[in-house]
């Protein structure tokens, strides 16, 4: 495979001003015209340039990228993570900043993708920790994130600006540009970052798809002309690299949907994810063509169509929605509920029906619901769970691997190898994935003849830096850990926190309280114990009796040379202690809570 041996970023040229005629008076006024972009030699800049993957090397999600030269920064989307099994309470993860303390005003922008909340989650809480740097989005990108805001008015007006596909953007030394690509949100572009080290290209979430839905066809032609041009790096989306073949179409799933519904009797369920716009278009135009009313249930789903709806983004005729008190008067086969919850979400609406929980729907015999999502690892079991029930209760369940009712938004193997042909980049950097999805993606890459030594799977904070045309992986990592929010505490809860959660959900906890005397340490009283998540204490009554003698014992058990009595000891002597005893008598280790009350 031929490599490029130069990259050529692009310059611009200073700003130039034309007369143009008003037809209205005569009257000439000045224009600024287009700037133009110049051609130059890369690696004639001071410093070197330096990439961090700050969030989206080592999970799916909390997507952010770091690109800076010298004192000039742009970060490439702000995303959340939402929390692991082993991670109780905790709402969402963002990205750690802290590496920008005290650099804020080195920030120029942050660049959004797209409008789904794995790379926009994160700007309520990190815009105002970054003092409010501008931030640039497209016009539904920009709509979703305005519509998040309002649920934080206390975290400041965020600065928000349009970005124009056509128009490049000089933000410090960088100039960026943008390409259209598809994925199942309208509206997405790749970001494309000229430096004076070489071009950098990053695709955010992409698919090929040749006849997509609410959408453009992706840039082919600007994709290959800038692989002509030469490009340094590409940072690309792995998250499906591990699928063989290309992705299939959006419009696809509108031809198999059409069959379902020409078929069907019943009622007709579609559950899948709020953000999922093109896919909610295509069920509400079969329904239309039916002669189906629908109805949208899900507080996030509601807001994304009215947003889409808002910007003219989504078409549908003002009598097709109505409210689910509309639709229980209508025959059976007349009505389509298009509704959150097919990850088996338990307070979702597709659980709620399914639980006969609803306040509306149930249920019965003749009803289809479809699946269009496929599942998040992790949450195999719960959706199998909602499908089983769904069926006990007479459905008829269809999911992706059925049929074709939903299309991917990631790029297969295939896609990737011909974005890799496409850009022609000197180096991979596979992002959006753990480890496991971006070795899949370095495998693509070397599958079609790519060095391996220039496609760089980074973690989480790695420095990669860029000189004279060449890159390398650094030692150096930036802060990168997880920053955690949890109501309205953002940060504050720690691995120590988590630890003591996990521990409390594993083996419950074990509250000691004593009352003793100041001056003698004297015990007062009998000891006091409660259990929960532990043993249930009835049950357990020869247990709890012999853990309050040892308590008792402990207390009784001090030196009367020591002077004045040190709760603390007593503490630590209780917690160690009963701690070892219980772990004696029945081989788990709850959290042991001792309160010393003095008297």
């Amino acid at each position: 495979m031929q490599q490029h041996s130069q990259n050529f970023p692009f310059k611009r040229k200073p700003r130039t001003i034309q007369r143009t005629v008003n037809r209205a008076n005569g009257a000439s006024r000045p224009v600024l015209t287009k700037p133009a972009l110049a051609p130059m030699p890369m690696g004639v800049g001071k410093h070197k340039l330096r990439v961090a993957i700050v969030g989206g090397a080592e999970e799916v999600g909390r997507n952010m990228t770091m690109v800076e030269y010298g004192k000039d920064i742009i970060l490439i989307d702000c995303g959340l993570q939402f929390p692991e099994e082993d991670q109780p309470g905790i709402d969402y993860i963002i990205p750690n900043v802290s590496y920008l303390k005290g650099r804020e005003k080195d920030l120029k922008a942050i660049i959004i993708t797209h409008g789904h909340y794995d790379h926009i989650g994160g700007i309520p809480h990190l815009s105002p920790i970054l003092h409010h740097p501008p931030i640039y989005g497209t016009k539904l990108t920009n709509g979703i994130i305005n519509k998040r805001q309002e649920d934080f008015p206390d975290k400041g007006r965020i600065d928000l600006r349009e970005i124009n596909v056509d128009q490049p953007l000089q933000l410090g030394i960088f100039t960026v540009e943008f390409f259209r690509v598809n994925h199942n949100i309208p509206d997405c572009v790749g970001i494309i970052v000229h430096t004076p080290e070489g071009t950098l290209v990053h695709t955010g979430d992409f698919k090929f798809d040749l006849m997509p839905i609410m959408d453009e066809v992706t840039d082919f032609a600007k994709i290959a002309n800038l692989g002509k041009q030469g490009v340094l790096a590409l940072m690309s989306d792995s998250t499906n690299a591990p699928s063989p073949g290309h992705q299939i179409s959006e419009s696809v799933i509108g031809f198999t949907l059409d069959d379902i519904f020409r078929k069907a009797h019943g009622r007709i369920i579609v559950g899948t994810f709020a953000s999922l716009l093109n896919r909610l278009q295509q069920v509400i135009w079969v329904s239309e063509k039916y002669g189906r009313k629908v109805v949208i249930e899900g507080f996030s789903m509601k807001s994304n169509i009215e947003i889409a709806k808002q910007l003219g983004y989504l078409k549908v005729n003002a009598k097709t929605i109505i409210t689910p008190q509309e639709a229980v008067r209508l025959p059976d086969d007349k009505v389509t509920v298009m509704c959150t919850g097919a990850q088996g979400e338990s307070n979702a609406a597709l659980m709620r029906i399914a639980t006969r929980e609803h306040r509306f729907f149930r249920i019965q015999k003749g009803d289809t619901v479809i699946f269009s999502s496929s599942v998040i690892p992790g949450n195999e079991r719960t959706v199998q769970r909602l499908k089983d029930t769904l069926l006990k209760e007479g459905a008829r369940v269809i999911h992706y691997e059925m049929m074709d009712v939903h299309a991917g938004g990631h790029a297969k193997a295939e896609d990737l190898k011909l974005l890799f042909r496409l850009l022609n980049p000197k180096y991979i950097i596979p992002v959006e994935g753990n480890r496991f999805l971006l070795e899949a993606s370095k495998q693509v890459a070397m599958e079609v003849q790519w060095p391996e030594e220039h496609v760089f799977v980074t973690t989480n904070g790695q420095i990669m830096e860029f000189s004279g045309g060449e890159g390398h992986l650094t030692k150096e990592k930036i802060p990168s850990d997880y920053v955690m929010v949890d109501g309205l505490g953002v940060g504050d809860v720690q691995e120590v926190v988590l630890r003591d959660r996990q521990l409390m959900s594993e083996d419950g906890m074990f509250v000691i309280i004593v009352t003793i005397k100041t001056q003698t340490g004297e015990l007062i009283g009998t000891p006091d114990i409660i259990s929960r998540g532990f043993v249930y204490m009835k049950d357990a009554k020869h247990l709890i009796d012999e853990a309050r003698d040892k308590v008792k014992r402990i207390c009784d058990n001090k030196n009367p040379d020591s002077g004045a009595v040190n709760t603390q000891l007593i503490k630590n002597k209780l917690r160690d202690d009963i701690g070892q005893f219980l772990f004696q008598k029945t081989q788990r280790r709850p959290m042991i809570l001792p309160v010393v009350i003095e008297v």
